[in-house]
């Protein structure tokens, strides 16, 4: 039993996204002994490269699960040429049109009704509403992943959001008409630099990110006792939902075997304190991180740097024992107990930074 894990190259110029194929189980046999999923689409470009992808290297045109992580376009817009162009068993994506009545008490403008907060988050979400309409056309059962739902292998869970959760940020969205705080951070186009070492870790505690990012689905798979975890654009308050799941499960945080780096590499979406929870304290030799067979994970465009990644963030996992991969214009595959791909060879992991952005 295996699986592959494919992080497609998306984004042009400093713009990054999520295009994320998968498939486990006996990848030496048959069809029907394997879970193909998507998670996430990148833009229409990036759909087309999902689905030729699925149909060369998975040989199938069937999809068992597509998981749509969050409304922001980078990682929803592809999904509808997969939902299009390939056999889909299920949708997982949230539905924010669906929680919006009783609402209009929490804007500040008077004049807002439920039925006008509704159809401006459907109007601000199309990427995502386009999904849910080409869903009901070609009958695929659509589900929203909240806290503790499992695909039907049962090897796939859902961290986060919890209802409760999402339901609170769903008042913050960017699309709603007067969002109570704004969550979204810029970086300034002068980066300054300061120097790290192993021991001076620069990563702040006070990142936030957008109330969208925070409703993210988060994943663990668990397969071949290994555990795979799946983060989308998740924020710190976001991966304390899940590790608290995780805790209050008993989850052996040593288990894991692999993670991907949330929000591209944004230094505003980890922290020190919520990476220790999750990946264990800094580890004291500069070698950990090859010691360890522990991978992390960056789907990133060529020219989204210093943003995405922040080399703060790339020091930050590398401290805590995993080698850290980026796409940034390249496919990458992170693989266990799979066939081998003719042309494809080894990646080289990010080196630790000395000279990071301030």
């Amino acid at each position: 039993m295996g699986y592959e894990v494919d992080f497609l190259a998306v984004g042009e110029r400093e713009k990054s996204g999520d295009a994320i194929a998968l498939r486990f189980g006996n990848l030496y046999g048959k069809r029907s002994e394997q879970m193909v999923v998507v998670i996430d689409g990148g833009y229409q470009e990036s759909g087309k490269a999902l689905v030729s992808h699925i149909k060369y290297y998975y040989d199938t045109d069937v999809v068992d699960l597509v998981v749509s992580t969050h409304p922001d376009r980078d990682h929803a817009s592809g999904l509808s040429v997969v939902l299009n162009e390939l056999k889909v068993g299920t949708l997982w994506m949230h539905q924010p049109w669906k929680h919006s009545y009783a609402m209009s008490h929490l804007f500040k403008d008077g004049r807002v009704t439920d039925n006008s907060i509704r159809s401006s988050i459907k109007d601000a979400l199309n990427a995502v509403y386009e999904l849910e309409q080409i869903a009901q056309r070609k009958r695929i059962k659509v589900v929203e992943p909240f806290c503790g739902l499992t695909d039907d292998s049962e090897h796939l869970v859902v961290l986060s959001p919890t209802l409760d959760f999402y339901k609170k940020l769903l008042p913050d969205f960017r699309c709603t008409p007067e969002p109570r705080k704004d969550t979204i951070g810029n970086f300034s186009s002068f980066v300054r630099t300061v120097e790290e070492s192993w021991n001076r870790e620069t990563l702040r505690e006070d990142g936030e990110t957008s109330a969208e990012n925070d409703s993210s689905v988060i994943l663990l798979l668990n397969h071949d006792n290994r555990n795979l975890l799946f983060t989308a654009d998740a924020g710190i308050s976001a991966l304390t939902e899940a590790v608290n799941h995780l805790e209050y499960n008993n989850f052996d945080f040593s288990m894991l075997n692999f993670i991907q780096i949330p929000h591209h590499g944004s230094r505003r979406n980890v922290s020190p304190s919520i990476l220790n929870r999750l990946l264990g304290h800094p580890k004291s030799g500069r070698l950990a991180s090859f010691m360890n067979h522990k991978d992390a994970f960056v789907s990133a465009s060529i020219h989204g740097a210093p943003k995405h990644p922040s080399k703060k963030v790339i020091n930050a996992f590398h401290r805590r024992g995993y080698e850290v991969h980026t796409t940034q214009g390249i496919n990458k595959l992170h693989r266990h107990n799979a066939p081998d791909r003719r042309g494809w060879t080894s990646s080289i992991p990010e080196a630790f930074h000395i000279n990071i952005e301030e």
